[in-house]
């Protein structure tokens, strides 16, 4: 080639490189900047992240970024090369939905770019086991396309001995090792370095420790703590029954399908749900509601109810009635900002009830409408015989604790009394209706219980509260673990969601009440001359009452706890004859009478003048925390693994060190492909 030839060919390829540049900097690709459900690489010893029983239904996601002033055309989903479904954008604003398909176009969190689309494909299901390769192709108005590739994994059942026609998981709600240790104490005692008897969940015959990591940190809360053993995949703090999404919405978020709503599709169990929290709270709704936020009460509520043909709800009991009551009516917590209407592809896809925003509903008479018998205290659940179907609502908000129900019973408190519902049931009494009621579907049941308090009052950093919280929370197991010895053909297991507040038995006192009682009055720090460690410790000795209960757990050299993982706050080591401030605790009478008696003028631990008005040892001395604990300067959450009990078909499948999520496919293979 002359010289002159080969200047013009470089100048033309020079030219034609240029050009190509520039249109593709006109036609950049789309970002795909979110992936549902989240995956790992397939790598060699990583893991694959989303993991699912064959046909558990669980939503297809993706959020789709274009270039500035592009709009996206199409977005493709397909799994292992097939086509799932295409959605065509028609370019407009307006969110666009077709069947169980949507394209949502407005309300991103921070962040993301206009014209973005959140595009979904709803209730999606695989029933081949292996790793499944999910791809998202985004194609813009330009032309331009971009891919992106993930993975999720169906994990194969196994056809080994007859399947459980029951499910029980009995939750304790933020109870570690030395809860369950130092109700072993309190309860049985200790003589001769022997335990001088055993709690029921000590009888279980297998253990396993459990990883409680969230999908975001390493300290998880409630929600994905109960979501992620019933659903088998990790959800972000704060939400339950669903995947992470980019927008603001409560309930729009992409789901997973629950193990109740599982077990009731493929078998047609009912499901209970019993605690003594707020029946809204995060543990009770991560077995049964979709939301990204755990506080939105009104919503949550309702979609009990509302998605009750497709949960098999039969039984709910708990606090929360606040919720239940319309607008208007005292003590009633609706609210618009916290109720729910859904999209239609949610609706078409999964099959649920679309939902109203309607702070005036009477959830009650429409639970009652329904079929459902309603207890509003313990002598109406008693009398109520074995209904079909039973709702309980026995306080406003939380229930009141074992410690105040007990001695309000003895007569030596007035803690229940005072804030308006003195008749409440514990929580054993709750286990075995519901467990008589469940029983009668001849498909069998899944049945949640939880002893919510043994983190409420541990976030408190109340001792002998949570103490006897753990002991109800027991003699609820003990109810359990007798319906499957004499029902062969269920499962039980215990845990908890995470443990609270880095508990630890610390030693005992080396002083008498009386002496401890007087320390406090004369305001002398009791930080170095009161805690007995090691040989000093000793075994303290409580005495059992005829309802089981230890009739005081203030004596003589009495157990000490601490906290790892504590705010700032003033001890005594005695106990408290009224709870510590609680703004979900709530008193069905606004007058200043009963105010003055309890929810105002409980102990504030953080504020070394407070006290009760029949208490005069409540100063106590500061105890430096670690933790700011939020609002009500509380102790908090912390990442230390849990111990799991298990009892009946297929409890030996529970040992070694597992995931909370783990728990799911072990309890499905027991409940569908069987157990020895």
């Amino acid at each position: 080639m002359s010289q002159p030839s080969f200047r013009r060919h470089a100048l033309c390829m020079a030219v034609s490189a240029t050009l190509l540049s520039l249109a593709g900097l006109a036609h950049a690709a789309p970002t795909i900047s979110r992936l549902t459900p989240p995956s790992n690489p397939i790598l060699a010893g990583a893991e694959t992240l989303a993991r699912f029983l064959p046909g558990q239904r669980f939503d297809l996601q993706a959020t789709v970024q274009p270039e500035t002033g592009k709009k996206i055309a199409k977005v493709v989903f397909a799994v292992d090369g097939a086509t799932v479904a295409t959605l065509n954008n028609d370019l407009t604003s307006t969110d666009q939905f077709s069947g169980k398909t949507g394209l949502v176009k407005s309300g991103f969190v921070s962040g993301i770019a206009a014209d973005s689309v959140v595009a979904s494909v709803r209730a999606y299901s695989n029933t081949k086991a292996g790793v499944h390769t999910l791809t998202v192709t985004a194609t813009d108005d330009s032309g331009a396309i971009t891919t992106r590739t993930g993975n999720f994994e169906v994990i194969g059942l196994t056809h080994e001995g007859r399947p459980a026609k029951n499910v029980i998981v009995l939750l304790g709600d933020g109870m570690g090792a030395a809860h369950r240790t130092a109700a072993r104490i309190m309860a049985k005692g200790y003589l001769q370095g022997k335990a001088q008897g055993r709690l029921a969940m000590d009888t279980f015959p297998y253990t396993a420790m459990v990883m409680t990591a969230s999908l975001n940190s390493i300290v998880t809360d409630s929600a994905p703590g109960m979501a992620n053993y019933v659903t088998g995949n990790k959800a972000n703090n704060n939400q339950e029954g669903v995947f992470p999404d980019d927008t603001t919405a409560k309930f729009d978020n992409p789901r997973m399908e629950f193990l109740s709503e599982y077990l009731h599709r493929t078998k047609g169990t009912s499901t209970g749900i019993v605690t003594t929290a707020d029946v809204f709270d995060a543990t009770p709704a991560a077995n049964a509601v979709h939301t990204q936020d755990r506080g939105a009460g009104s919503g949550i509520v309702d979609q009990f109810f509302d998605d009750r043909a497709r949960t098999g709800l039969t039984v709910l009991m708990g606090g929360g009635r606040r919720w239940f009551l319309p607008t208007g009516t005292t003590g009633s917590a609706r609210s618009s900002s916290s109720d729910y209407v859904l999209n239609t592809d949610i609706t078409t896809g999964w099959g649920a009830a679309t939902g109203a925003i309607d702070t005036g509903r009477d959830l009650i008479a429409d639970f009652q409408s329904a079929g459902f018998t309603y207890a509003p205290d313990a002598t109406t659940m008693d009398a109520a015989g074995v209904p079909d179907k039973l709702l309980g609502l026995f306080n406003l908000g939380n229930m009141n604790v074992a410690y105040d129900k007990i001695n309000g019973r003895r007569g030596t408190s007035t803690v229940t009394a005072d804030y308006g519902f003195p008749d409440q049931p514990m929580l054993d009494d709750m286990t075995d209706k519901a467990l008589k009621v469940l029983s009668k579907n001849p498909n069998g049941f899944f049945l949640m219980v939880e002893g919510a308090s043994i983190d409420k009052q541990s976030h408190l950093m109340d001792s002998d509260r949570w103490i006897l919280e753990t002991i109800e929370f027991d003699k609820a197991i003990q109810k359990a673990k007798d319906f499957a010895a004499s029902h062969p053909d269920t499962i039980v297991i215990v845990t908890a969601d995470h443990e609270c507040a880095g508990t630890g038995i610390i030693g005992a006192s080396t002083k008498t009440v009386a002496e401890m009682q007087a320390l406090a009055a004369a305001g002398t720090s009791t930080a170095n001359n009161v805690v007995g460690t090691y040989d000093a410790a000793g075994f303290p000795a409580y005495t059992e009452a005829a309802d089981g209960y230890p009739t005081t757990t203030d004596i003589d050299h009495k157990m000490l706890i601490g906290y790892a993982a504590n705010a700032d706050r003033y001890e005594t080591w005695l106990s408290s004859p009224y709870p510590v401030v609680d703004s979900t605790l709530l008193s069905s009478d606004t007058s200043a009478t009963v105010n003055a008696k309890s929810p105002t003028t409980v102990l504030n631990r953080n504020n070394p003048n407070a006290s009760y008005s029949t208490n005069t040892y409540a100063n106590g001395y500061l105890v430096t925390g670690q933790v700011p604990g939020g609002g009500g300067n509380q102790a908090a959450h912390t990442a230390t693994d849990i111990p799991l009990s298990a009892y009946g078909r297929g409890a030996n499948l529970f040992s070694g060190v597992i995931d909370n999520t783990d728990v799911f496919f072990k309890l499905g293979q027991i409940a569908l492909g069987g157990a020895r």
